[in-house]
């Protein structure tokens, strides 16, 4: 938590050079407190770096390609002169942002995480797939994971102005 927390405090003192007064003083501190109640419920004062990450990367401004591709790179394997991303590290991934929707109680079960892992390995005869397979399992928006570009389209509309008056 305390490495976690440093990585944050320097990640929104940048933002804030970036976008002067857009950045929250505490935003640091409320990430940190957002990424311990999803992933240190018990307050060991642990959280993996890779479980912090994925929640970052999916909560951030960017598109919804550039995340996939960066959750794809932060759980894959290397395997020769090409990455790939096996059915527990596909797991992992899903149980780690299913903990975003939990925090507001629209978690779903193992069982959902183990029906999102087969449909993405579906006619796959290996034991791990790359990532252009990966990318196109997400691009067809599975349900475990459809929060993701729903709360991406939400965000992205927030940018939209029109030039209409209302009466």
């Amino acid at each position: 938590v305390q490495q976690i927390s440093g990585m944050l405090t320097e990640l929104f003192q940048r933002a804030r050079l970036e976008k002067p007064g857009q950045v929250d003083p505490r935003a640091a501190e409320f990430t940190l407190s957002l990424l311990a109640a999803m992933y240190d419920r018990s307050g060991t004062g642990y959280i993996k770096m890779r479980s912090a990450a994925a929640a970052l990367i999916a909560l951030s401004g960017d598109t919804l390609l550039a995340k996939y591709r960066a959750f794809f790179q932060f759980y894959a394997v290397p395997d020769g002169k090409v990455a790939l991303i096996t059915r527990s590290a596909l797991r992992s991934l899903l149980t780690d942002l299913n903990q975003i929707p939990a925090i507001v109680g629209e978690s779903c079960t193992l069982s959902c995480v183990e029906i999102a892992t087969h449909s993405c390995f579906h006619g796959v005869l290996n034991s791990a797939i790359v990532e252009e397979k990966f990318l196109s399992w997400l691009r067809s928006e599975p349900a475990i994971l459809l929060w993701l570009p729903t709360c991406y389209r939400l965000s992205a509309t927030e940018m939209v102005s029109h030039q209409a008056r209302c009466r």
